[in-house]
């Protein structure tokens, strides 16, 4: 075994303990931290297969903005796990049904049996010795993988809809001001006049 097969199997066994740990982790905060992890290790794994660009935007995008928001919300949601434990029974079938679906899409996608890429003409293209690893990436993203591009939008629009939905969600417990109420306050709502009769010193 050489020294590069060690690492990468020394980061996928990372990568997949710290993805199992994201799911099974009964603290939101430490389920982040995990997926922190995941990250780090898919980006050593890109750069031993010279994907320095993919690395690199993992790195800077994901661990350094999209996982600080990622915390940021947690700790203002303050979410409340009890009831979300109590419905695990009841939500488990379509948890499993969402799941199964997941990763027959993934296997669709991975496998490409059902692109037949060879039917169209297909232009030719530079070399990738020509060609910058970003251009190279951009090429194959909006040429080859569109499909599959397009789908990895629509599971961000998704989880951009939830991310609202539970923004929105209103908890008994917390007090709202509503500026257009303030507005319209006068001064006899704020201030009452007391008629006092002035006393005498004896």
């Amino acid at each position: 075994m050489t020294f590069e097969l060690f690492i990468f199997y020394a980061f996928a066994t990372i990568t997949v303990v710290a993805a199992t740990s994201v799911i099974t982790a009964r603290n939101p905060v430490h389920a982040a931290m995990f997926l922190v992890l995941t990250f780090f290790t898919s980006a050593g794994i890109w750069l031993l297969l010279e994907a320095e660009f993919l690395a690199i935007t993992l790195v800077l995008v994901y661990v350094g903005a999209v996982m600080v928001l990622f915390l940021f919300v947690v700790m203002m949601l303050d979410v409340n796990v009890e009831p979300l434990r109590e419905g695990f029974v009841k939500y488990l079938p379509v948890g499993l049904l969402v799941g199964v679906v997941m990763f027959a899409e993934m296997v669709f996608l991975i496998t490409q049996r059902y692109f037949k890429a060879d039917q169209y003409p297909v232009p030719e293209r530079a070399t990738a010795d020509q060609l910058s690893n970003t251009e190279t990436l951009g090429r194959l993203l909006y040429d080859d993988y569109l499909f599959q591009f397009e789908i990895a939008a629509i599971i961000l629009l998704v989880a951009i809809v939830a991310a609202i939905a539970l923004t929105m969600r209103r908890r008994p417990d917390t007090k709202y001001q509503s500026p257009s109420r303030q507005v319209e306050v006068t001064k006899e709502d704020r201030l009452r006049v007391v008629q006092m009769p002035a006393e005498k010193r004896s």
